[in-house]
């Protein structure tokens, strides 16, 4: 169950109603999925955050198949299951092989993977796991993507991390309808949220 009610304009901080206004519809289309459900209750943090989220996905540099990707491996170490809901089928769509969508999924061993697909994977778990990128990994995406590219998909997997973590600390709400498995979940960590994925129409214009 979710941690947080739904957003009203009576809750919002004082000097944000316009901005809650603004990104609802007037409290017509208050999101009650994902990120948005949380962001909501600070209508300016989720204006901008909006923003990003919106560069990253349609003008960015990044390549679909490369941007979806990047997603999925944010979801996937943050064992956020909306995340990975939203974004699964998106990356098949993509381009992404279903091969690698489900070792991707069920953390097992990667197949055969092409060079735009290995620098993303390899960037993405260097940097979520280890906090840092070795010498090789941002060679190889820097070969693959360029400058821009890099600085774009680092931002990438930085915002999906950040929508993940919002998920997971107030327990939003799964969609009742999901089209993909769910990620198995990991044993005797507290820290994981134990449902969690990705929302509706509000989630369109953020996940």
């Amino acid at each position: 169950m979710a941690r947080l009610p739904a957003a009203t304009r009576s809750t919002v901080p004082a000097g944000q109603e316009a901005t809650f206004d603004e990104i609802t519809q007037n409290g017509t289309a208050v999101p009650p999925y994902g990120p948005g459900s949380v962001m909501v209750h600070v209508p300016e943090a989720s204006k901008h955050a909006t923003g990003l989220n919106q560069y990253l996905r349609n003008a960015s540099s990044v390549p679909l198949k490369s941007a979806e990707l990047a997603m999925l491996v944010a979801a996937r170490e943050m064992d956020c299951q909306h995340i990975w809901n939203a974004h699964a089928g998106s990356a098949r769509a993509a381009g992404v092989p279903d091969a690698v969508v489900d070792a991707l999924r069920d953390k097992k061993l990667l197949p055969e993977l092409s060079a735009d697909e290995s620098a993303v994977i390899n960037l993405g778990r260097e940097i979520l796991r280890n906090h840092q990128v070795s010498r090789g990994g941002y060679q190889s995406a820097l070969e693959v993507f360029g400058q821009q590219g890099v600085i774009e998909l680092t931002l990438i997997l930085g915002n999906y991390t950040m929508l993940g973590m919002l998920i997971n600390t107030f327990e939003t709400d799964l969609l009742p309808e999901r089209s993909e498995p769910r990620i198995p979940p990991r044993r005797g960590d507290p820290c994981v949220a134990p449902t969690t994925t990705v929302s509706l129409a509000f989630y369109e214009t953020l996940r």
